[in-house]
């Protein structure tokens, strides 16, 4: 059921409903409608180059006050688009809609992605494929476990902002880093951080690409919850990073742990070998482990003991 539109948002969903049939006339085939009363979509961007065509899908969320005061929520999927070159893409992004605040922007972030996409192929050539290849490597192992829908991103949407914090004075978080769990040659590694804005989950990501043997990493699978008081709501999202469904299995795991104001990101170092579905299961105790280390869980005994589930940390006041 859509959701009730109140008179302050007609606006903004007159200017929606514009731009979404100006996008479908140009984009055609490659804009695609997911759920119209959700207002979400995705578009399939590509290169266009003979060589190396590389191509990007850009999942869209349209909040009810988008354009007016609100950006769009946005995922994009590339297997081969990962660290730095992920965080430059975004920014280029949130540039974009600080430039353009208030107006409708999407057409100017699909043919960014798109020049994206051409500098990318141009410069790296031969080696994109065999990046691909070694992302890639797994996506076609199936497993009978339920993978969240992409719209569990958007069901506080139209409540809150997706990425942008204006707060100039925000300190980057204290990050943990948890044990290793190694399987045939691979290796996941799980690293925590106390999050408030979405601002601070940008630092914590960018402080961790910092360190060179993370940035490496095959992928950096993350999620996080932060909870909006004023609005009794959730701001969540997550980043498969190329790992296909591992982005989405993690942030179930924080809403099934009822856990929040926290960032949660695995690191994998693929060693050759396919896992097929234990991937999923070392990504999630890697994330359980130290959300139960830091305090965010309680461990199995300690429920049995009290009969809660989850607990904050100790260091957060909780009625």
């Amino acid at each position: 059921m859509a959701d009730i539109i109140n008179p302050e948002n007609e606006e903004d969903l007159q200017a929606q409903i514009e731009e979404v049939e100006a996008l479908s006339s140009i984009y055609g085939d490659e804009w695609c409608v997911i759920d119209e009363a959700s207002r979400i979509f995705c578009i399939k961007i590509s290169s266009d180059a003979e060589e190396q065509k590389l191509t990007a899908c850009l999942q869209i969320i349209l909040p009810p006050d988008y354009p007016s005061a609100a950006p769009p929520i946005y995922q994009i999927n590339a297997a081969w688009l990962r660290g730095s070159e992920r965080a430059k893409l975004a920014n280029s992004l949130e540039d974009i809609y600080v430039e353009h605040a208030g107006e409708s922007i999407l057409y100017l972030w699909v043919e960014r992605i798109r020049d994206f996409l051409v500098e990318r192929s141009h410069s790296f050539g031969p080696v994109i494929q065999e990046e691909k290849v070694n992302v890639t490597a797994e996506e076609d192992v199936e497993d009978d476990e339920d993978v969240p829908d992409l719209r569990v991103l958007g069901e506080n949407a139209g409540k809150t902002h997706f990425f942008l914090d204006q707060a100039n004075d925000e300190e980057i978080p204290p990050i943990k880093h948890g044990s290793l769990i190694t399987d045939r040659r691979s290796t996941f590694q799980p690293h925590l951080a106390p999050v408030v804005t979405p601002g601070q989950v940008k630092m914590v990501l960018e402080k961790l690409y910092e360190n060179k043997k993370i940035a490496s990493a095959t992928h950096n699978i993350y999620a996080y919850r932060i909870y909006c008081e004023d609005k009794h709501s959730f701001l969540q999202d997550c980043e498969d990073d190329g790992e296909t469904a591992a982005g989405g299995r993690l942030l179930h795991l924080l809403q099934i742990l009822d856990v929040r104001d926290v960032v949660v990101v695995v690191s994998r170092w693929y060693g050759g070998i396919l896992l097929g579905p234990d991937r999923f299961k070392h990504i999630n105790n890697c994330a359980r482990n130290i959300l139960m280390d830091e305090g965010y869980v309680a461990s199995a005994d300690e429920a049995c003991k009290s009969g809660a589930k989850t607990k904050r940390p100790k260091s957060k006041k909780t009625k």
